[in-house]
């Protein structure tokens, strides 16, 4: 039973590390005024009838710190991206001259700051509850292996371990929201 109860720690710190990089990788979707690549993972492009992410169909780079540079591989893909960022409504007008498509970010406003910062937040938010959740399923498993006969100092001693655990990872997590929020009211 000791050995279930360990392993069950472990996966339990492992899905909370999984929250946090899910967190981290939510973060980055949340633009803070600066051009970056990672604006566009998310963007499916119409590539012969199938969904292809752009980042198989063009190259992808920053010109500047506001600007973005989408190079096709092939100029028929000039269309279906232009198309493609339409449609993920980015707030960004595409600027197509014929051989790259151009992404001028506009500085964001200050309402428009305010509500970025309310989205990491959220995001923040949203992992904590996961951690949370992941903490009650581990302490139920730990109360039922008490209750099956497992020693209850040792219950007890591994039900604190989850509670720092949890504590670590919510500190982590307000950490990350914190950085993110300086960086998007940063003008």
């Amino acid at each position: 039973m000791m050995e279930e109860i360990n392993a069950l720690m472990k996966a339990s710190e492992e899905s909370m590390n999984a929250s946090i990089e899910h967190l981290k990788y939510e973060l980055t979707k949340i633009r803070t005024g600066k051009a970056s690549t990672s604006l566009l993972n998310d963007l499916a492009v119409n590539y012969y009838g199938a969904m292809t992410p752009v980042s198989q169909v063009a190259s992808v780079s920053t010109a500047d710190a506001r600007t973005l540079v989408i190079q096709p591989w092939e100029k028929s893909m000039l269309r279906p991206i232009e198309n493609a960022i339409f449609e993920a409504n980015l707030g960004i007008t595409p600027m197509n001259d014929g051989e790259v498509i151009r992404l001028t970010i506009p500085p964001l406003t200050e309402e428009r700051r305010r509500d970025l910062v309310k989205k990491a937040k959220h995001e923040g938010e949203e992992a904590k509850i996961s951690v949370r959740s992941i903490r009650q399923k581990t302490l139920d498993v730990i109360k039922k292996a008490v209750k099956d006969g497992y020693p209850e100092d040792a219950g007890k001693d591994k039900e604190e371990t989850v509670q720092n655990l949890v504590n670590k990872y919510v500190k982590t997590i307000d950490h990350l929201i914190e950085v993110k929020e300086k960086d998007v009211m940063q003008v």
